[in-house]
């Protein structure tokens, strides 16, 4: 049966038009089904099969990427997918234009894929979604009550794999903030457990690996298990906990399965996204396309830039006459150079508060009523540092409580958890604190799973090792982020240093702390690097010895209506040309071997001229990270050709104006 249907849809991002052709098949119960449902290009397949168990397996452009595939969910009572038998199956073709709330990459995305619905006997469907450059499936139930969720069997056997690109944990205890690791997927060891995202590098193409609309459910880790394979992997839910010290709590008892939960809901997607091209996996478009509704009014939210104290938070030079500290003077000034540079947000971190159990008992050197009502003069928003065990504990009250002092935002810490528990404390701190009007910044986190596409006050994450690590922050390392970690969503880095060095020459930290890399890096971070949220790392008394520097980065938005990305490759180097309005950026941020990049123009469009601003890595930059160069341009057009170098640890950044 065939059936043709137009309809208008309105998701969490607004849809245009949808017009999509089904096609029904009713079994009798068989043993044995096989179909396949293929992406609106024709390149990639997913073929599905039915006997006993489900398995599907992923070809694309003929190479067989995932080979067997297992799906199955084993609940305290009975297994879905275990001696699974299809009721029906269903295809239905989509094509849509999703706009989401937050330009993150893109003003609009299109959404166009095949969907094969099987509905299985036993009050339960899976779902597979078929892009051109990617899969996505989830399991969806429609069971009484409450069910407890023992495990969710969710395979990744790639037979034409070499290598797993991610993150090793320590534990399930984690903050998500390890070295990015190159391993043989014939050398994997059972012992690791992965984060998610990952990457497997295969011949042709990568597959990023990731997960999506996480919600009431543990987020998700992978275990080797076989030859080239990995499996699906969550921490237990805790029931009981214990004091530990003032900032977490120790766990001294788990339930015996992953999760309870409804026994009607949809579980998260399981997605993988397919290309041949690096450059493709930094502008990851999945997110978008799976992301769920909005649960709030989101007129409120204002998304920028913030300053930070953390790391270099002591003012000191000429012109500055006050003793600089936790302290009302330190923090009129930090307003004073937000409001002059068009800077959103100032940001306390630890230190405003007496005591981190209590977070009434403000410090009183800061006076922070005064503070407060003296950024809100000059439309600054002030936000909080807090430890998460602080906020769960007062979150009946807090959140009212700073909303009529008049804070604006605050940056939660040190969860370091995946579990059930943990995933739905971040979604009851983001309910209430869009309740009563406060952006939320998560640190000490893991992963965005689409919390921020529910809750869009949650501007970003950290979740990554960024400039905090000080000399263990390595360009190395840093320039996996845009391909793996800040591809699946808002990535709270901290960048925008103007104390640099290389490794061997670092010898810094708290409370003067240079970066590892070029200053041109660092203003290349301010771009390539994407969050709700962007940190300006630095004291203000340093931007102001480097105004051009300084100018620069405080204009550079945090949303963006397209992203390019004009080169790249997986670990070595990327470049990448945002726009927003008219006016174009251009990043660039490289690892240890210096390199030219030539790069085509033509992303500025047909007919179109601008002038540039550039910051160059200087023809020292290889040995003093210091140097760097700005150059203008009074003309530049859609058909010229630029060739920029980038030192060791080096970077570029440009803006194009009309």
């Amino acid at each position: 049966m065939k059936h043709l249907i137009t309809i208008t849809t309105t998701t969490c991002a607004a849809a245009l038009l949808l017009t999509f052709l089904t096609e029904t098949s009713t079994y009798a119960a068989s043993k044995t089904k096989t179909i396949g449902v293929k992406s609106p290009d024709g390149r990639t397949e997913v073929i599905v099969t039915v006997a006993g168990d489900v398995r599907y397996d992923i070809v694309s452009n003929g190479d067989t990427l995932m080979s067997g595939n297992k799906v199955a969910l084993r609940l305290a009572d009975r297994t879905l997918g275990e001696s699974a038998s299809v009721r029906s199956s269903r295809i239905t073709t989509v094509r849509e234009t999703v706009r989401p709330d937050f330009k993150l990459k893109f003003a609009e995305v299109d959404n166009s894929y095949n969907l094969l619905t099987l509905t299985m006997k036993g009050d339960y469907r899976i779902l597979w979604r078929v892009y051109d450059d990617g899969v996505a499936y989830r399991i969806e139930t429609e069971l009484p009550g409450k069910v407890e969720v023992l495990e969710e069997v969710a395979e990744f056997n790639m037979p034409g794999c070499e290598n797993i690109v991610g993150q090793i944990a320590d534990g399930i205890e984690t903050d998500c903030e390890e070295i990015y690791t190159i391993e043989k997927t014939s050398q994997l060891d059972a012992g690791q457990i992965w984060e998610i995202p990952f990457i497997a590098t295969y011949p042709d193409c990568k597959v990023l690996v990731s997960e999506f609309d996480l919600e009431d459910y543990p987020a998700l880790f992978v275990k080797p298990y076989g030859d080239k394979s990995v499996k699906a992997f969550h921490s237990l839910n805790p029931v009981k906990f214990a004091p530990d010290d003032d900032r977490t709590l120790k766990i001294v008892e788990y339930s015996k399965g992953i999760a309870e939960v409804s026994g009607t809901r949809a579980f998260p997607w399981r997605y993988m996204l397919i290309t041949g091209d690096d450059r493709k996996l930094a502008e990851n478009r999945m997110p978008m396309r799976l992301a769920p509704k909005s649960r709030t009014d989101i007129s409120w939210i204002k998304r920028g830039q913030t300053t930070w104290d953390w790391l270099n938070g002591i003012p000191f030079g000429p012109g500055i006459d006050f003793k600089g500290g936790i302290n009302l003077e330190t923090y009129k000034y930090y307003t004073d150079f937000a409001a002059r540079n068009g800077v959103s947000y100032i940001l306390l971190d630890e230190g405003w508060a007496l005591d981190t159990e209590n977070p009434y008992e403000t410090n009183p050197e800061l006076q922070l009523p005064e503070l407060v009502e003296y950024a809100s003069s000059k439309g600054i928003g002030v936000m909080l540092w807090l430890p998460w065990l602080t906020v769960e504990k007062n979150i009946d009250k807090l959140f009212g409580t700073f909303e009529s002092w008049g804070i604006k935002g605050v940056k939660i810490d040190f969860m370091n958890r995946l579990d059930q528990w943990m995933v739905n404390y971040y979604e009851r701190v983001a309910e209430e604190a869009a309740r009563h009007h406060i952006v939320v910044l998560f640190h000490g986190a893991f992963h965005p799973g689409g919390l921020e596409y529910r809750y869009p006050n949650v501007l970003s994450y950290e979740g990554v090792r960024g400039l905090e690590f000080c000399a263990r922050c390595t360009p190395d390392n840093t320039v996996f982020q845009p391909f793996i970690r800040n591809a699946v969503g808002p990535m709270d880095f901290t960048p925008g240093m103007m104390e640099c060095r290389h490794s061997e020459h670092y010898g810094g930290g708290r409370p003067e702390t240079p970066a590892v890399g070029t200053k041109a890096s660092q203003l290349a971070q301010i771009v390539a690097f994407e969050s709700g949220i962007q940190m300006l790392a630095d004291n203000p008394c340093r931007y102001d010895v480097y105004p051009d520097c300084r100018d620069f980065m405080c204009r550079v938005p945090v949303e963006w209506d397209d992203t390019r990305v004009l080169a790249g490759a997986l670990g070595e180097y990327y470049v990448v040309a945002k726009r927003s309005g008219d006016v174009w950026y251009i990043a660039g941020i490289n690892n240890s071997t210096a390199r030219d990049v030539t790069l085509n123009l033509n992303f500025l469009g047909d007919g179109v001229t601008g002038k540039m601003i550039s910051f160059t890595d200087g023809p020292v930059a290889d040995e003093i990270a210091m140097d760097y160069r700005q150059s203008y341009q009074d003309k530049v057009d859609s058909s010229d050709t630029i060739t920029i170098h980038m030192a060791r640890n080096g970077g570029y950044a440009a803006v194009i104006t009309r």
